[in-house]
């Protein structure tokens, strides 16, 4: 199940995803050798492309040319993928995908897929039986594609939100499920919709209640501590590595923009991970967020509005994920999704 905000509408009727944007196709790759896959955007026609990198630890590709001072400025694809750096290795089979579909930069000597990629770190996830050298390559990002529909995207703990958890600054016995969200916002002709992989190092809470939804546990493991309130109050916690914790996603609108605007949505579509993340672009996460723009709206743009909705969809994107993940049982132990606590902090 997902979820879209329809303006003046109560939370519980929050519907849609980022397919709602014409023009825009998603699909999941879940590896059935470990909790990891991959998930790709796929704009066939090309999207004005941005990203604005808020964590201090991230893994990426391609994102230098999204600079407005750069001369491309479509993409043809984002992947999110589980795998930390060897992740990234599942652009290139969206790349070879989209290479035999005729799609990319017309250069004058063959066109060239656009894919930029952000990944977050899943390795630890282990099931029992799992191979621990499993992780989202070439084929998993072509398979992704091939999967790849304009029907609303499952959630939770599929694709690159298999393996995510959420709430690991006291450690992995402690945390709880993370996985993929999706959310959608309608203003008039505007429509902003938004995907979101959560790994975070944070714990996610509502933004309209402010209740911690799933993060970080008490020893006994059995209720949710809140980070934010043990931080403040003196406790430091087991600091995991930096770059083993992350929230990537894509926001994306039919609005027609350029680079520097589309820039400015995926800034403002922070706002979304800061209200419902906590802590959030913290040194140990690597946060991610690309924009696109497919134009297939052509009125005037009211850039503020549109980044209004950027951060909304965002925001109810990250719940989504954390509503929908389910939880799972790893070589270390049980974790947790935000169903099986009820003491909420």
């Amino acid at each position: 199940m997902a979820s879209q905000m329809i303006v003046n509408s109560p939370p519980q009727s929050l519907l849609g995803s980022v397919v709602d944007v014409p023009g825009l196709l998603v699909g999941h790759f879940t590896l059935s050798e470990r909790l990891t896959g991959c998930s790709v955007v796929l704009s066939p026609q090309g999207a004005v492309g941005a990203v604005d990198v808020r964590g201090a630890a991230p893994g990426t590709r391609e994102t230098d040319l999204l600079d407005p001072a750069n001369l491309v400025d479509k993409v043809h694809a984002v992947v999110l993928s589980g795998g930390s750096a060897f992740g990234l290795d599942a652009a290139t089979g969206v790349v070879r995908w989209l290479d035999e579909q005729g799609i990319g930069f017309e250069t004058g000597y063959g066109r060239v897929p656009i894919v930029p990629a952000a990944v977050l770190f899943d390795l630890p996830v282990v099931r029992a039986g799992d191979d621990p050298q499993a992780r989202p390559g070439a084929e998993a990002g072509y398979a992704a594609c091939q999967a790849a529909t304009t029907t609303p995207p499952a959630a939770g703990n599929v694709g690159a939100g298999a393996g995510a958890c959420v709430g690991k600054l006291f450690g992995l016995d402690r945390c709880m499920k993370g996985g993929i969200g999706n959310a959608s916002v309608r203003v008039g002709p505007w429509v902003v919709g938004a995907l979101v992989a959560c790994n975070a190092v944070g714990d996610v809470i509502d933004p309209n209640t402010g209740q911690v939804l799933a993060g970080a546990r008490t020893v006994d493991g059995k209720d949710l501590l809140n980070t934010h309130r043990a931080l403040l109050a003196g406790e430091r916690g087991s600091r995991p590595l930096p770059g083993t914790n992350t929230t990537i996603g894509v926001v994306a609108t039919n609005a027609t923009l350029t680079k520097a605007q589309a820039k400015r949505l995926a800034m403002s579509a922070h706002d979304g991970l800061a209200r419902s993340i906590r802590p959030a672009h913290t040194t140990l996460d690597g946060d991610t967020l690309f924009a696109l723009a497919t134009g297939t709206e052509a009125g005037q743009v009211d850039l503020m509005l549109l980044t209004v909705m950027a951060a909304e969809a965002t925001a109810m994107a990250t719940v989504d994920a954390i509503r929908q993940a389910r939880g799972v049982t790893t070589q270390t132990g049980r974790i947790p999704n935000a169903d099986d606590l009820t003491n909420t902090a």
